[in-house]
């Protein structure tokens, strides 16, 4: 009787913190989360991570010891490992929103880390615990080096110091464990009702059932396959939100009142492998869960002869379905944090060398360049009544250079935005890619930082017209904007004219970045010093850069080059070569082969150092 009312003690502390801490504790299972999940996945994991953790918490609590600390490391535990079984259709039990801009913006901070890492910097940062503490809940969640995790954690600091609040409570139960125990039940009693329904609709679906298909979700799912139910967004709603993006997209084309057409798309989406032949593209780290709720219409309508398009929107993704000759295709693609430039278009069909786009509603004028051309006229684009165009593509081309690189160039309404016009490159992806450009800073020992700007002045359009080719190592499906950075300016030693050192960030949806660091000399092609994937450097969160390279001049003697960004105040070379130059660049005799590279670091007007970018990307001391 005794270890029986223990054990109810424990899982009644464990339920009452998990009650009473519900946000801190989504907002931990959050940010341990994988960040390659999109937002929705993401968020329901995170719920599972926090209910599920309630009897195992209790049974630590009933041991003894800290009963909070034994709750947040079943959480920590449950997001970090491998995600069992399906996601539930729906949330039981308490049922939050995240704030998103908060919580996404800390998540990209964190995506460097590993999951226990992760973990620890939410503990320390967010919910005010000490190193100790922190290591001690990540004992307990079974990491295998708690105190390394958190050093990890502690110099990968350079997220935003706080976020608001991480959800809001919409409800809280009164008795989580007698809730839990009626979800066991209903969840059988529904397994039952949903067996039996499946099979009367299978046996009257008839000889043909087409693309038919019985969908055992939520209600609320079910509802979603409901084209009465589709969310119409109205027409002038974008000149009047502070939120420019794809929820403002009104529904438009010839075919949005096509029940039909608007019905197969769903159910295709709801389970592409029923019925007739659907072939589905799902981009990088995209999630191809049918909806749980009634997407959003953004497009119904004929693209092209033959050819049927429906285009919805559903959180943070984009689905495209395709009818064309017979044939049935699905594709999705992530659209986190899209904004006024990254939501601005979707591709409706390419056509050999042509692509049919639909623009945003409040982009005034289009047209179309070539980035290998940058003194060449802008050459206008008309825009059809249902806010399509059509555009070049890049031509594949043999041999040396790659060919005119057509890129598209949007002007925004004033009603939205000033004088605002951008570029945009098809990559091969459902949405084209941002291009930007920042351009060096010299001068002063330590200007201001410069964000990235569009890329149609003259100096970018110069600039991207020497690094258009580049673009085809770029990955169009999983990235959303590549920027062009020209982190600094330096002399070469027997050659006259600058080199510039440059890096380019290529941003995916997911937040990551992956990064290459290129030398380009006054004449001749560029020359690629160093390269890094899933980095936070050239980013917001990693603005020093320190680069090097042993370069050749025309006599054919070596020098070591190493150049940095504008917070650099000293280089150091130590090895093979012993050297101290104060500035952010250094230009020294490279030592005779076969003497092994030098080590290059840089020290920060801060007093921090930071070590020479290469495969596994940037360092610090």
């Amino acid at each position: 009787m005794g270890q029986r009312q223990g054990s109810a003690s424990g899982l009644r502390q464990a339920e009452a913190i998990i009650v009473e801490r519900y946000p801190q504790l989504l907002r931990l299972a959050y940010l341990v989360l994988p960040p390659r999940l999109d937002r929705h996945t993401r968020l329901l994991r995170a719920h599972r991570a926090v209910q599920h953790s309630l009897r195992a918490a209790g049974r630590r609590a009933r041991q003894g010891g800290d009963p909070l600390a034994a709750v947040r490391a079943e959480v920590v535990r449950h997001a970090a490992g491998r995600p069992r079984g399906p996601l539930p259709p729906w949330v039981w039990g308490l049922r939050m929103w995240p704030s998103a801009e908060g919580l996404d913006e800390a998540a990209r901070g964190l995506a460097g880390l590993t999951p226990y890492a992760r973990a620890a910097s939410v503990l320390c940062r967010f919910d005010g615990l000490d190193e100790d503490a922190a290591a001690g809940v990540l004992e307990q969640a079974g990491a295998g080096d708690p105190a390394a995790e958190v050093r990890a954690a502690r110099a990968a600091g350079a997220g935003p110091g706080a976020v608001g609040p991480a959800a809001d409570v919409h409800t809280r139960p009164t008795d989580l464990l007698l809730r839990r125990t009626r979800v066991r039940t209903a969840w059988g009693v529904a397994a039952v009702l949903l067996l039996a329904a499946g099979l009367t609709r299978a046996t009257a679906a008839g000889p043909d059932p087409g693309l038919r298909v019985t969908y055992a979700g939520s209600p609320s799912a079910r509802a979603a396959l409901d084209p009465a139910r589709l969310v119409r967004v109205p027409a002038q709603a974008w000149a009047d939100t502070g939120r420019v993006d794809f929820t403002a997209w009104p529904a438009r084309g010839p075919r949005t009142g096509d029940r039909a057409l608007l019905a197969r798309a769903l159910r295709a989406w709801a389970a592409p492998a029923s019925g007739a032949a659907v072939s589905v593209t799902v981009a990088p780290s995209a999630s191809a869960e049918p909806p749980e709720h009634a997407p959003q219409l953004l497009f119904a309508g004929d693209a092209g002869p033959g050819t049927a398009v429906v285009v919805y929107h559903d959180a943070d993704r984009i689905v495209r379905y395709t009818e064309q000759g017979g044939r049935h295709s699905l594709d999705i693609a992530r659209t986190d944090d899209a904004n006024v430039t990254t939501a601005a278009s979707v591709t409706l069909t390419r056509d050999g060398t042509t692509a049919r786009r639909l623009l945003a509603p409040w982009i005034a004028t289009a047209g179309v360049r070539d980035l290998t051309a940058p003194s060449a006229a802008v050459r206008p684009l008309p825009i059809g009544p249902d806010g399509t165009v059509a555009t070049e593509l890049p031509r594949e081309t043999r041999g040396e250079g790659c060919g005119p690189r057509p890129v598209l160039e949007l002007a925004s309404s004033p009603r939205i935005v000033e004088k605002h016009a951008f570029l945009l490159a098809d990559l091969g992806g459902l949405l084209p890619v941002h291009l930007t450009y920042t351009p060096p800073v010299e001068g002063a020992d330590t200007p201001p930082a410069r964000q990235p700007r569009e890329a149609t002045g003259p100096a970018a359009l110069a600039r991207w017209a020497q690094e258009a080719c580049t673009l085809g190592e770029v990955d169009g499906r999983s990235v959303r904007a590549v920027n062009l950075w020209d982190f600094a300016v330096t002399d070469l030693p027997e050659t006259p004219g600058r080199a510039v050192w440059s890096c380019t960030r290529a941003t995916h949806w997911t937040g990551r970045g992956d990064v290459r660091i290129r030398l380009r000399p006054p004449a001749g092609p560029s020359l690629t010093v160093a390269q890094a994937r899933s980095t936070a450097a050239c980013g917001r969160f990693g603005q020093h850069i320190l680069a090097a390279t042993v370069w050749r001049a025309p006599s054919g003697h070596g020098y070591q080059l190493a150049a940095g960004s504008r917070e650099v105040a000293e280089i150091t070379a130590t090895g093979s070569l012993n050297s101290r130059t104060p500035g952010r660049t250094l230009t020294v005799p490279a030592p005779p082969a076969p003497a092994p590279p030098a080590t290059l670091t840089a020290t920060l007007h801060s007093g921090a150092v930071i070590t020479a970018l290469d495969a596994r990307g940037g360092g610090r001391d």
